[in-house]
This record gives structure tokens, sequence and C-alpha cells, in this order.
């Protein structure tokens, strides 16, 4: 203890002392009748004290962050989620049988876990945009606004390549942030970020935009987009999910991440960029499930190395070192070799920056590159496509419930199947009393054989239990935990 008031007493001692030295300072900066002497050269020196004397620059006065708080924090919610916690491959295993030795289903004998985060109403009605890694898997998530009201929320949609999430609680009238151009966001911009991290009343902190189109490789897939806007606006655990606005009050980027030895705020936090979320948000509203476009193409960033290599004297735009055959990029009459400087007049330096301005559009959607070749300057209409080569988009099919299994199903987003290595699936999101209960299955499980046959729709399912043979029905299917579990049953 007398050691901690040790070292307190320096850090007061050593505010005091610095004080001193700013008073005398002035006071040598001043003529005699005490006014502040102002000196515009930053390199004049005076012949007597043999210093120099700077004109140093301070925080513009003009810059007001209240009325951008005022307009975001009644906006910016703390998330608490419960988890039921994963057991043992044991319990997960002989789960399905529990029915049969002891007359009851298998409910688990581990208490859940709780999570927190933060999240942003965007729109009057309910919707919140948070961050993935804060709901996901989430049996239960309550929603505290900053007049302490708590609502429960449901999961309309996720996007694990993005890390965001949309939820929603029932209501209207709410408070709710609009959305900036993330596209216009310039480094060195002041900035506010507003979260919610310890269940308090929603939090301000300021800071300035310290880079964009950073990468920082913490999604784990390929075909993830990873674009963030690095702030120095202090973030800390709680805070994931939270608002990063302008000072307008306008939504330029969800908090997502910090880069951190000890977990707490060390000076670099990561946000993903408002345009974005926008798209995401709305396709998760109008398909159920994000519609990512694709370019086509296989591209390298420039080097040094990669620039001599090519012929190029400019370290600027990026490779094509691959066209996919009946692609976007290769219809349009792009080419291996071709150098990517601009899409929709915006620089493109790297492939974060390429995959961000990608990422705003949808399978059918036109995009303009600037394409550097042979020392020309060419400019291509690319139709973007889906990951089936084709510019179709389809809304995910409303969740279903079958009477004879008694459990309501839902269809797989593509990235989910992506993530989880599959290719079909339908995922258990509601029991009744029957046979699937009785087995042991509970609320996650997925679907993906009936007698034999993939399901992957309400029509796969009809026609699989419509071939049963001796009242028996076969069911195969996983956890997203990776654990697979075959089991037959009569009905």
């Amino acid at each position: 203890m007398k050691a901690g008031l040790k070292k307190i007493g320096w850090i007061m001692a050593g505010a005091a002392i610095m004080l001193g030295i700013v008073w005398i300072v002035e006071q040598k900066n001043s003529d005699h009748n005490g006014r502040l002497i102002s000196f515009e050269n930053a390199s004049e020196v005076s012949n007597d004290a043999k210093i120099v004397r700077t004109s140093f620059a301070s925080v513009p006065q003009n810059i007001d962050f209240v009325d951008a708080a005022e307009r975001t924090v009644n906006a910016v919610v703390h998330i608490r989620t419960e988890f039921s916690r994963t057991g043992y491959a044991y319990d997960d295993f002989f789960g399905s049988l529990h029915e049969y030795f002891n007359g009851s289903p298998y409910r688990g004998g581990q208490p859940a876990m709780v999570g927190f985060g933060s999240g942003v109403v965007i729109a009057q009605d309910g919707y919140i945009v948070t961050n993935n890694h804060v709901v996901e898997g989430a049996d239960k998530i309550e929603v505290t606004f900053n007049d302490k009201r708590k609502l429960m929320a449901e999961i309309v949609g996720t996007d694990p390549s993005t890390d965001l999430a949309l939820i929603k609680v029932s209501g209207s009238g709410f408070d709710f942030i609009i959305y900036g151009d993330s596209d216009k966001v310039k480094v060195g911009e002041w900035v506010l970020a507003v979260g919610n991290p310890f269940n308090l009343t929603s939090t301000v902190t300021a800071g300035i935009v310290s880079a964009k189109a950073r990468n920082i490789n913490i999604l784990g897939s390929g075909s993830s987009i990873e674009s963030f806007i690095q702030t120095d606006a202090a973030i800390n655990r709680g805070n994931s999910g939270g608002a990063l606005v302008n000072t307008l009050g306008e939504l330029i980027g969800i908090n997502a991440a910090i880069a951190s030895q000890t977990g707490g705020y060390e000076g670099y936090s990561f946000a993903i960029p408002s345009n974005i979320v926008r798209k995401v948000v709305d396709d998760l509203i109008r398909y159920g499930e994000p519609k990512r476009a694709y370019l086509g193409v296989e591209i390298r960033e420039m080097t040094s190395e990669l620039a001599e290599e090519v012929g190029q004297k400019n370290i600027k735009g990026v490779y094509i070192a691959r066209t996919v055959d009946g692609g976007g990029a290769a219809d349009a009459g792009i080419k291996e070799g071709d150098i990517v400087t601009k899409i929709n007049g915006y620089d493109v330096n790297s492939l974060s920056q390429l995959l961000e301005s990608v990422g705003q559009h949808r399978p059918g959607d036109k995009v303009t590159l600037e394409v550097k070749r042979d020392s020309k300057t060419y400019e291509f209409q690319v139709m973007l496509k889906n990951q089936d080569g084709s510019t179709e988009v389809k809304k995910r099919g409303e969740s279903f419930y079958n009477k004879e299994l008694a459990v309501t199903l839902e269809q797989i987003s593509s990235s989910d199947k992506s993530k989880l290595g599959i290719k079909n699936g339908l995922r258990v999101v509601a029991l009744s009393e029957g046979v699937l209960m009785r087995g042991g299955i509970s609320k996650g499980f997925i679907i993906m054989l009936i007698n034999g046959q993939n399901i992957d729709n309400q029509e796969d399912m009809n026609s699989a239990l419509e071939s049963k043979s001796n009242k028996t029905i076969r069911v195969q299917g996983m956890y997203p935990n990776g654990m697979k579990i075959s089991f037959e049953f009569f009905n």
C-alpha cells in the first residue's frame, strides 16, 4: 500500500514540476508588461538564450464533440448474451442416448456462459447492428438501452466474413444513428467511439482516424473482407459492436477489435467501414443472408520487386495475376498482367481496398475499373457475379415447421456452409415434443441427410421423408462444433 502511495506521489510531483516549467517559459516569453510574445518563425534562435523557440500547434478550438455525442449515445446499447456451455465429447455423444437410459431428454449439466458487447440502433423499429462474434451461438440476447430499459432481442442474420450481425428488439420509436459515407473519411479526421463496455450508460471517447483499409488477419477465412478503419480513440473490451462516428454524429464504422498485448486499450482500434455495414445489413433484411459479389480475378499487391519484374516504374495499383473464365473481369476484357488503379473513381493500392470496394456491391451490379496496360490507361465496366458465376440474387427461404420430426428448421447461409465445410443442411432452430427431442437432438443441430438423401430445403426434406421404408427414418447430421451424429428411429 505504501509503495502504491509512493508511486502516486511521484506522478503528482512530476505534474507539479511540469507546471512549473511551463510557467517559467511563459514568463521568459513575456515582455515587461506581461503580454505573451508570439514567435511566428519556428526556426528563430535567441542570441542570448541560445535556444530554439517554436510555435506549437494546438487542438482546433472550433471542433465541438457535444452535438455528435448527444446524437449518438442514446442509440448505442449494451448487449448481454448467454451461451450453452459445450460439454465434453462423451456428454455430446451419449446425450442422444440419455432418453433411453434415464427416461428424459439430455439437458446438459453445465451452467451457461455469459458474454458482453455493444450494439448500434440503425432504425427506429428496433434493428441493431453489432459484431458477429458478440452474438454468434447465443441462446439468449438481452439489450440494455441508455435509459436502462432492457429488452430481449432475436438474431435476424449474421455474416462471419465481415464479423457483422443484425439483431432486433420489438417496439418502435427508438433513437438511431444515420449512416455516413466511410469512403469519404480522411486520415487525420476527428472521430468518436461510442460504446457500452461495462453495462454503464454509453461511453464516448475521441481520437483521429489513424489509417484506412487495414487488414489485420483476424477473421481467418480467405473469403473474409478485412478493410478496417484504424483509430486511436480509446476502445476496451465490451466495446465490440459499438459506433465509430464523425463530428456530425454519422456512423462511419462499427468497432470490432483492438491491438493489445494485455487485453486493454493500447492505442490501436479497428472499425468495420459503414459502407460495408450498410450493404450487409440491407442484405440480411432483404435476403436473410449476405450476397457477395466477385470480380473473378486473382490479384497480387504491387511491391518494388513485382513492379521491377513487370516493368513498372510506379508501385501503384493491384496486379491481375489471373482472370477466371466466365467471370465478370474476363467478360469485360480485363487480362492477366493488367494493373487496376481505381474502382469507381477511388484509388486502389491493396487487396483490402479492393475487397472493401467490391464488398459494397451485389451480384448484378456494375463497377468501373481503371486499368493500366502497356503504359496506357483504360476503363472497363465490369458486371459483378456471385460465387456460382451468375448474377442471380435469391432470397433465403423462410424457416418452416416439420410435423413428422416436430422441429422448426431454417436454411443455412452460404457463408455459414463455407465456414462449417459443408455443402448442404438445415439448421434446427426449435424443437417440440417428438422423435428428435426424445433422441436428445438440441437447437443448432444441422440435418444433412435423411434416408441417405441430401437435405438443403423444405422440398428436399419432404421428398426424403416420403421415401422411407418400413417406417424407419435415418437422420445424419452434425453440430457446429464438428461432432457428427447418425441415428435411426421408427415412426
